[in-house]
Order: C-alpha cells, then sequence, then structure tokens
C-alpha cells in the first residue's frame, strides 16, 4: 500500500488502510500447482471467493475502525472511510498525535501531519495524490483491471504462512509493480508484496492477511500484518468494525481543520509554551521512540538512522533530528 512521505505513522498506516479497503485484492515456484490455471481464471476464483463480483461493485461507501500497534507500548486506534468514487479519509492517532488524509475523488488530496510538524492541513503533492486514487479504489486492481489499464500476469506460487499461494503480479497503469498471492484452497489474498519510493530510494513492503470474517456477504481480514524487511519495523493492524454503505458527510473528503493543542501539561505542552518549536517537538517524539527501540538501532549514528527511519517511513525527518534527540535523551 504505497506512499505517502507522511512520517512514519502516516506512512506505516497507509499500505494497510488500502489493503483493508479493497481485499481483491519472493517466489518459490510450483509450477505443478499453477499450470492449470491462468491469471483470468483466478481473478474469477478469487472474486467469487470475496462474496462475487455484484455484491462487490454494489457497495457504495465503507467505513473500517480498529487499532495499529508497531509494539506493546507504541499504539492506536485508525479510522478509515471510502465512497465512490475514488473518495477517501482515513486517520490514525498515536500518543494524543493524529494523522489525518483526506482526498475529494478528483484531483484534490490533503495531509495533516504532526509528527512532521503540520499541524495545518497542506494539499498533497501530485505524487502523493496520485497514490490517493489508488489507495481509494476499494474494488482493488483486479476488478476491471483492463479499463484500469492494469495488467496481471500469474508468476508462478510460493508458500505463506505454510499454504501454498498463486502469486498474481500486477502492473499498474502507472507504472507500479506489486504482488498479489491467493490462497489456492481459499483464493483469499494471504499476502501482498511491492515496493514504493522513499527520498528517491526503492522500499520493499509487504503485508500478510488473517482473520478473516463475513460482513455482508463479502469477506475481509481482520488482521494484517505489515513489514519492511531490514529495517526491524513491523506494523500490526487489527480491525474492530466494518461498516457498508454507512452514511459519509461529503466533507469528510474535503479539507480537514487544522489540529488544535490539547491544553494538557505533557512534555510536548511545555515545549510549545517555553517558545520551542514545532520541529523540537518532533526531536522530543523521536527521544520518546528511542525508549523502545532495538539497542542495535539506537547505537547507529544520526546518519545511518535517518537511513533507517525513511526505510522505515519518516521520510519527512531529517537527520539533525536524530543527532538533537540523541542529546535530549542524555
Amino acid at each position: 500500500m504505497n506512499t505517502k512521505h507522511l512520517g512514519v505513522m502516516g506512512r506505516a498506516l497507509v499500505p494497510a488502510i488500502f489493503f483493508l479497503a479493497c481485499h481483491a485484492g519472493m517466489q518459490v515456484l510450483c509450477p505443478a500447482v499453477a499450470a492449470a490455471q491462468t491469471a483470468d481464471e483466478i481473478v474469477a476464483k478469487v472474486l467469487a471467493a470475496r462474496g462475487g463480483l455484484e455484491k462487490t461493485k454494489a457497495v457504495q461507501a465503507e467505513r473500517i475502525t480498529g487499532t495499529i500497534y508497531f509494539n506493546a507500548e507504541l499504539y492506536g486506534p485508525f479510522l478509515a472511510e471510502f465512497k465512490r468514487p475514488l473518495k477517501m479519509h482515513n486517520e490514525v492517532t498515536i500518543q494524543n498525535k493524529t494523522v489525518v488524509r483526506s482526498f475529494n475523488g478528483k484531483d484534490v488530496g490533503w495531509v495533516t501531519n504532526p509528527f512532521a510538524g503540520k499541524d495545518a492541513p497542506e494539499p498533497m503533492t501530485a505524487e502523493e495524490v496520485k497514490d490517493a486514487v489508488n489507495e481509494a479504489d476499494f474494488d482493488g486492481p483486479l476488478v476491471d483491471a483492463k479499463i484500469k489499464g492494469n495488467t496481471l500476469e500469474l508468476a508462478g506460487t510460493e508458500k505463506v504462512d505454510g499454504r501454498d499461494a498463486y502469486i498474481l503480479k500486477v502492473t499498474h497503469k502507472d507504472g507500479q509493480v506489486s504482488s498479489y498471492s491467493f490462497d489456492t484452497k481459499t483464493f483469499l489474498l494471504a499476502k501482498w508484496s511491492g515496493a514504493d519510493n522513499v527520498n528517491g530510494e526503492p522500499v520493499t513492503r509487504e503485508t500478510l492477511f488473517h482473520d478473516y470474517r463475513d460482513v455482508g456477504g463479502l469477506k475481509f481480514a481482520f488482521e494484517l500484518v505489515s513489514n519492511t524487511p531490514g529495517a526491524d519495523v513491523t506494523q500490526r493492524i487489527v480491525v474492530d468494525k466494518i461498516e457498508i454503505d454507512p452514511q459519509i458527510d461529503e466533507a469528510r473528503f474535503g479539507k480537514p481543520p487544522a489540529v488544535v493543542a490539547s491544553p494538557t501539561k505533557s512534555l510536548g505542552w511545555l515545549l510549545m509554551k517555553d517558545g520551542i518549536s514545532s520541529s523540537d517537538l518532533v526531536v522530543w517524539t523521536l527521544s520518546v521512540l528511542y525508549s523502545r527501540l532495538p539497542a542495535q538501532l539506537v547505537s547507529l549514528s544520526g546518519a545511518a538512522q535517518a537511513r533507517r527511519f525513511r526505510m522505515a517511513g519518516w521520510a519527512m525527518v531529517p537527520e539533525e533530528s536524530f543527532r538533537k534527540a540523541r542529546l535530549f535523551m542524555g
């Protein structure tokens, strides 16, 4: 899923939220398993397993709520709302800070990201708008693939959680390539893998899907585990509720309101009270996170930490902030 230069809280949520919406959605080849299937045949079985193409297309809106976990102590609630055509609103709250992203379904999106010092909504970049279009397509890339300009290719099979899975390679209209692995028995999505560009560097991501349940005659995974190989960072999403065709105010897909600072005497509040800049609040947040990071990561130099965190999604945090955070920690 995927993205989106929002800092770790925003970026970590984006890919998983995308898959929560679409559900249509490396190789250990097993030709004997895949030989009798074509990409089109597998897509037909995938859509039938999910609940059928007719039911899929009949859905006009979705609302998904749950919790995202970065570790046992760092977690928070998330909300994702989608509405045809291609409208999206999602938010995640960690340590009383909320990242908000909205897209109007056409060509305008907004981002509020206090972890990057952005308490007021800012317009999405052209690249973020392109990504938002893909995210907001909750039918997924397999439905009407040719009309959307997507190319599908059967790329063999692999083992996912000990079970055989067909791999469908999807080349999107914009050139992005990703792989969807579907269980050969149930034809439910078991794994997604792909790459996105972070500060000019390709970053591989993958998501595993568990705990499928029926909602309104459609199958949805209620647990998603995402990781960036080599970055020592894993996110786990646990869905509490999925609503089909809820009432969603159109204003949710427009410009979100600016964040109003809570008048609580937290360390962040005291820093702002004393005139410390929002960039220093990012440093403070990093210092809090350091207490929960593996020792081998904390011991790296500021430059090395910046590279590792960029891989994990901290695209907006400059190297200097890592150096300051180490001093802040003493």
